[in-house]
């Protein structure tokens, strides 16, 4: 990848540069959010910590959307879209609550966030309660910081219309490393599709009409959801 980014790119990352006088950062996940042949979204799931000029510490994070553009000297970034969470609601409800709190389902900031301000619907969190009854859960996406349609096409996302969770690992175990047994995670896949989703994608193509698997999917599961209820 060429290091060269395109002008106004540490302008866009300023969300990212505002965390204190002293900050670091642990990148929890990177994954595909769409993959074409001269463009690329690339979704970084990050946390951060900051020390303001008062001494505190404070912690945070974000999920940016890095778009990447090909050129005959390689890769470059061509803009960045840090998340921008709602606030969270005054009043969660038992359902929220439950899920944020549930010490096998870990939501990196950005999700965590979106949960809390009521961006995923209820059968997407009841299907995440569902399956942290069996697996350990490490969820990637959410709502922010996602593209907002089906990279490369006008179709708008399931995670844009909150009914939509990626995931990058499972039982501690990533989704696109080799060692990682098949039968977890097509055995999570089908689980997830007797929870209630509808379109499941992920690094192999299961049989029935709700799974799917492309290229973006080999580094994260999406599992997503036709209601809102």
């Amino acid at each position: 990848m060429s290091s060269a980014s395109a002008p106004g790119v540490v302008d866009q990352a300023q969300p990212l540069l505002d965390a204190g006088s002293e900050a670091t950062a642990r990148v929890i996940a990177a994954q595909y959010g769409g993959l074409l042949a001269t463009r690329a979204s690339v979704l970084v799931a990050m946390r951060q910590w900051g020390r303001a000029e008062d001494g505190a510490v404070r912690a945070g994070g974000a999920t940016v959307d890095v778009r990447l553009g090909r050129s005959p000297g390689g890769w470059r970034v061509g803009a960045l879209y840090p998340s921008r969470p709602a606030p969270p609601l005054a009043r969660p409800g038992a359902l929220i609550e439950r899920v944020v709190g549930h010490d096998r389902i870990h939501l990196p900031p950005a999700a965590d966030a979106d949960v809390r301000a009521g961006r995923l619907r209820p059968r997407a969190l009841r299907a995440l309660l569902a399956l942290a009854e069996t697996y350990e859960i490490d969820v990637s996406v959410v709502h922010t910081g996602h593209p907002r349609n089906v990279f490369g096409t006008n179709r708008l996302s399931d995670h844009t219309r909150m009914r939509a969770f990626d995931v990058w690992a499972v039982d501690g175990r990533s989704v696109i490393d080799p060692e990682t047994p098949d039968s977890l995670i097509d055995g999570f896949m089908r689980d997830a599709a007797r929870a209630g989703a509808y379109n499941i994608g992920g690094p192999r193509l299961l049989g029935g009409g709700a799974f799917f698997s492309d290229r973006v999917h080999r580094d994260h599961l999406h599992i997503a959801f036709d209601s809102d209820t």
